[in-house]
């Protein structure tokens, strides 16, 4: 290539850096904001949420950063702060099927480190989110369905605990207190977790602290926990190992298709976890538990 060629090619590239650092070019890591994105009908892209009223000044994050673009309407995970730390846990967990039914039996804690909460003066995540709790122990005592099937009609999901997963922590909503998009706005540490005000530690999406080799079929992701309704929760890979997005599911985060379930493979509905907004679920497909 000649010299004058390559001189502007150079001053393209720069140029082209300069828009994406002074924020003209959007980050191939944005993800659409879900604030707002609250239903009281099964939607794909919602969540279907029992609670439809939210407090102008719930509890959660103080403040926003560079990772999230409000007029855009959009945020960047790869931009966000951690909470810091890395506690180790006691974790238990048991899981067992009698009588037709999953029995999980647990005291809530993740077999992960977890970022150190209450969230210190300290910590760089300090001047975003203040989180006063403290993780601790829970009594978790499921009984969700072995071989679950879809209800007549969605049933809507409840702030808190609407899964679990094979940690042992539980699995919350998309949903901050405020009825808006968790994983934006509220700052996690290094696994997506924190704790809620009575010391629930959970998630509101993917964590990379999730165990997930792939080893379904051609690929698919492996059980990363169970809804309410007795339904599993995968991984983000279908089979074939693509990556799924939430146009990809139906209203409530899920589809039919092969997993393996308790040692055999079988053709049965199932959820996926997302990158994209509603990350873990958009309704109850099944009867949940009590």
């Amino acid at each position: 290539m000649p010299r004058t060629q390559i001189k502007a090619a150079n001053i393209l590239l720069a140029a082209i850096a300069f828009v994406a650092l002074s924020g003209g070019l959007a980050s191939a890591h944005d993800l659409p904001l879900g604030d707002g994105k609250v239903s009281t009908s099964a939607k794909q892209g919602y969540v279907l949420s029992c609670q439809t009223r939210f407090p102008a000044n719930a509890p959660g994050a103080q403040a926003s950063g560079a990772w999230l673009d409000d007029e855009a309407g959009t945020w960047d995970p790869d931009l966000k702060p951690v909470v810091d730390g890395a506690v180790n846990w006691p974790s238990q967990i048991t899981l067992s099927v009698e009588n037709g039914q999953r029995l999980v039996r647990a005291n809530g804690l993740p077999d992960h480190p977890t970022g150190t909460y209450p969230v210190s003066r300290s910590d760089d995540a300090y001047q975003y989110d203040r989180n006063p709790n403290t993780i601790t122990a829970q009594q978790v005592i499921l009984s969700l369905d072995a071989s679950p099937s879809l209800a007549n009609a969605p049933t809507c999901l409840p702030m808190g605990m609407i899964g679990f997963s094979l940690t042992g922590a539980a699995i919350y909503n998309a949903l901050d207190a405020g009825g808006d998009d968790a994983p934006a706005r509220e700052i996690q540490d290094s696994c997506n977790g924190h704790p809620e005000h009575s010391g629930e530690y959970h998630y509101h999406n993917y964590s990379s602290c999730f165990e997930d080799k792939q080893s379904g079929p051609q690929g698919h992701s492996d059980l990363i926990g169970y809804a309410l309704d007795g339904f599993g929760m995968y991984g983000t890979h279908d089979v074939g190992g693509d990556t799924l997005h939430t146009s990809d599911l139906d209203t409530c985060h899920g589809h039919v298709g092969p997993v393996e379930w308790d040692g055999k493979i079988v053709e049965m509905y199932h959820y996926h976890f997302t990158e994209d907004y509603p990350y873990t679920l958009g309704c109850f497909a099944g009867t949940p538990a009590r």
